[in-house]
């Protein structure tokens, strides 16, 4: 073969190879993708896959809230604390009183003194008279001085507040029934959180309570008092605003009766705009209450510092109610001692409650000798 077919043979062969190169190279280049544009921030040599945006995460269950119960104070640490607020409001009136009868002569210029710090001390006319002839007997006919004064003061003013009276709270169930203890007084005494204080002092006690929202024309006084229900865990049983008092009432005891609770305590309305409107209604609530469970109690609320005033609070509600006991509240404050004499006087009830500051716990049984030592300031 000659050099000039092999030449022509060797070019035919390197003209095919190319053109299959160059089909097969078209052929990969039409199937490849088309290019994507990267992100500026994505690394070089990485494709950043666009994610169909995530599904959002369904809401949380909401939790019911966790309520802890409070454990309200014992009555040893109410009294402890009632003979130090008392030590710190009342002390002025005894030592005042001590002041004038450790002169050297107790003439009638001093006696009249000692009759005005008394009446100025709310304790009213003729418990003062009383008092004071007792005194200047005393001083005459034991021939006691200065040193003996602060004795036998003790000892007159005790007998003024009288130890013998019952003070004891009717919150014992009887035949399978309740205790119902119906709380009156006027708007603004401190009537609704007095009810709510006493719930904690029953609570304090171990007693089952359920609290009755009466008082309907006040919206307020029934969320007041549902707060302080669920504090100690107590069930209060309330109606629509404006609702019938009585109604409440009566279920509030139904309620307390099907549960076999040991008290129920019924918060009342407490608006004196005319003495006819209030008597009906208390009469009422009283009367229907009764048709499920006796009262035991009817607790009459008075504020302690509007001294005098309070006074005719008590006459009307004495002439609506049977009150069996009194609650003084804020006796902590401006509030002169000698109220709690006349109150009881004019009544013929005793303090049994009293009120000493604006803490949960700060409503006290009231104790005599606690309350007198502590207008001598010997608390």
């Amino acid at each position: 073969m000659s050099a000039v077919l092999i030449f022509i043979i060797l070019a035919v062969a390197i003209l095919v190879i190319g053109l299959v190169v160059g089909l097969v190279a078209l052929v990969n280049g039409r199937k490849q993708p088309p290019r994507r544009d990267l992100p500026a921030s994505a690394p070089t040599g990485t494709i950043t896959e666009e994610r169909p945006p995530e599904a959002p995460e369904a809401p949380e269950e909401p939790q019911a809230p966790v309520i802890t119960l409070e454990r309200p104070e014992g009555t040893a640490g109410r009294l402890v604390r009632l003979r130090q607020r008392l030590s710190r409001s009342q002390g002025g009136l005894g030592r005042g009183l001590l002041l004038l009868l450790s002169r050297d002569r107790l003439d009638e210029d001093t006696w009249e003194e000692i009759e005005d710090t008394l009446i100025t001390a709310d304790v009213g006319v003729a418990p003062t008279q009383e008092l004071v002839e007792r005194l200047r007997t005393r001083m005459r006919v034991e021939g006691v001085d200065a040193s003996d004064a602060a004795t036998v003061l003790r000892e007159e003013l005790l007998a003024l507040v009288d130890p013998a009276m019952d003070r004891t709270l009717a919150t014992a169930p009887s035949d399978g029934k309740p205790a119902v203890v119906l709380v009156v007084g006027v708007n603004g005494a401190g009537k609704t959180t007095s009810v709510g204080k006493l719930a904690r002092v029953l609570v304090a006690e171990d007693k089952s309570v359920v609290l009755g929202a009466a008082d309907t024309f006040r919206a307020a006084a029934t969320e007041q008092l549902s707060t302080w229900g669920e504090r100690v865990g107590v069930d209060v049983v309330t109606g629509p605003e404006g609702s019938d008092p009585a109604s409440v009432a009566f279920e509030s005891v139904r309620t307390g009766v099907e549960r076999g609770v040991d008290v129920v305590v019924i918060d009342t309305a407490g608006r004196l705009q005319n003495k006819a409107g209030l008597m009906d209604e208390l009469g009422k609530v009283k009367r229907v209450v009764e048709k499920q469970a006796p009262v035991s109690e009817v607790l009459l609320v008075l504020d302690a510092t509007t001294g005098q005033n309070g006074m005719v609070q008590a006459r009307v509600f004495r002439d609506v109610v049977d009150v069996t006991g009194i609650v003084l509240t804020k006796l902590d404050g401006s509030a002169k001692g000698g109220i709690v004499v006349a109150v009881q006087r004019e009544l013929g009830v005793p303090v049994k409650l009293v009120g000493v500051g604006e803490g949960a716990d700060d409503l006290a049984p009231f104790d005599p000798e606690t309350f007198v030592d502590a207008l001598l300031g010997q608390g």
